[in-house]
């Protein structure tokens, strides 16, 4: 019972000592080459493989979606900090007579507001800007609207420039034009 396949094909006279070591080096040899040569991955693994890549990509897309939204809420939430702690007053109340009709231009449209007459010089020269905020328009100090609009240049609808230019040559220096114009 204890007779391996080798001796009972040498007790039969089927094989002889040399072919043994033959088939046994040969074996070892087809072993050793299967430990060298890496197993290529099947066609399952590379799906599988392929899967995994796409749901890691689709992951960073969403991840940078959801961050570029937070951020977009964050820098909305400091520009109406920012504009609740600046406005500045109108000087007159909604239904009152004495103030004084400013208008300016919000997308291509002539909107207006009821300020004082000390406002709508400061409004003309340049000082103070108009913004939107929660569907009324606010008044926000030059330096203020400023920085706002180094963070979001949507906010603005109306803001004056003060150009002070006065030459030498100018025929028209000593006439003073008035920054108070109606339309």
């Amino acid at each position: 019972m204890g007779n391996s396949l080798f001796d009972q094909l040498k007790k039969s006279g089927l094989a002889d000592k040399s072919q043994a070591h033959k088939a046994r080096t040969e074996k070892h040899r087809q072993i050793k080459q299967q430990h060298k040569q890496k197993p290529k991955p099947n066609e399952t693994g590379q799906a599988i493989e392929q899967t995994r890549l796409e749901k890691i990509e689709r992951d960073r897309q969403l991840n940078a979606e959801r961050k570029a939204e937070a951020d977009s809420k964050a820098l909305t939430a400091q520009i109406k900090q920012i504009i609740e702690t600046h406005r500045q007053s109108k000087g007159v109340d909604h239904n009152s007579d004495e103030g004084i009709v400013y208008n300016f231009v919000e997308n291509n449209k002539v909107k207006s507001i009821l300020v004082s007459k000390t406002v709508q010089q400061q409004l003309s020269r340049g000082q103070l800007a108009i913004v939107k905020f929660n569907e009324s328009y606010e008044l926000l100090p030059n330096v203020v609207a400023d920085r706002i609009c180094a963070r979001d240049e949507g906010w603005f609808i109306a803001r004056n420039e003060t150009v002070e230019v006065e030459g030498e040559d100018d025929p028209y220096k000593d006439y003073k034009i008035p920054d108070d114009l109606m339309w």
